[in-house]
């Protein structure tokens, strides 16, 4: 069960934090509105390296059933784990996102554009194309995943790992962020998306947009099974 709450934990806070520096960018009336791309990358890099570093040694610090799945396949861990890790993962991915709501309810009213206040929660493509939009998202995922993989003592005994977790994240983002988002996450895409679509006529919002959905939830998945089927392939 420590795993678990490990997870999460965790991954609310990541949502927690990442999610939130995009309200705080984006929403209106907000003291740090207009951060910008820099702001953001920033923001979700530390959002990811800040619970790894706290939850590591407890669980691993997946926060992601990509992650967890191509762990999974690379024998780090028990099948059996597997779906408690993601039911904790987008269990925390969806409370993240309402906690947030209710700390920015006023900025979500105040904001006019639906697709901005969405955009704070979950993914969207900057031009809808859903073969190359999933392109990009298996793309990105594969990169996380591969480099996670590679990265020693990502098992939570080294700082160093999750400082290098950070340099990953902002690198994907850096990368391919412009594309869709870099969802990467079914548990901070997905998760979000339903808190989204439950909570937000609350402020007056709607549309969640799942024709779109479906794409950050599974291209993740996909692109983390190449990475580790890739992984072990190789001599390393």
């Amino acid at each position: 069960m420590s795993a678990y709450i490990g997870e999460f934990i965790g991954t609310l806070i990541l949502v927690l934090l990442g999610d939130g520096v995009c309200c705080n960018v984006s929403l209106e009336k907000s003291g740090f509105k207009g951060g910008g791309a820099v702001h953001i990358l920033i923001g979700w890099g530390m959002a990811v390296m800040v619970p790894a570093f706290t939850f590591g040694a407890m669980s691993g610090a997946h926060f992601n059933p990509a992650v967890t799945i191509g762990v999974a396949i690379r024998g780090g861990m028990d099948w059996a784990l597997v779906p408690g890790y993601i039911i904790a993962q987008m269990l925390g991915g969806f409370c993240g996102a309402a906690i947030l709501m209710v700390l920015y309810g006023d900025h979500i009213k105040a904001t006019a554009n639906d697709d901005v206040v969405r955009g704070c929660f979950c993914t969207g493509p900057s031009i809808p194309n859903p073969v190359l939009n999933f392109l990009s998202e298996f793309v990105a995922t594969f990169v996380l995943v591969f480099t996670l993989a590679a990265i020693p003592g990502n098992a939570g005994d080294s700082a160093v790992s999750w400082v290098l977790v950070y340099g990953v994240i902002v690198a994907c983002g850096a990368s391919f962020g412009g594309l869709t988002g870099y969802a990467m996450n079914a548990a901070r895409d997905s998760a979000p998306r339903l808190a989204y679509q439950l909570l937000a006529p609350n402020f007056g919002k709607k549309n969640a947009n799942w024709g779109y959905g479906w794409i950050p939830l599974v291209a993740p998945i996909c692109g983390g099974v190449v990475a580790s089927l890739l992984y072990m392939a190789l001599p390393f």
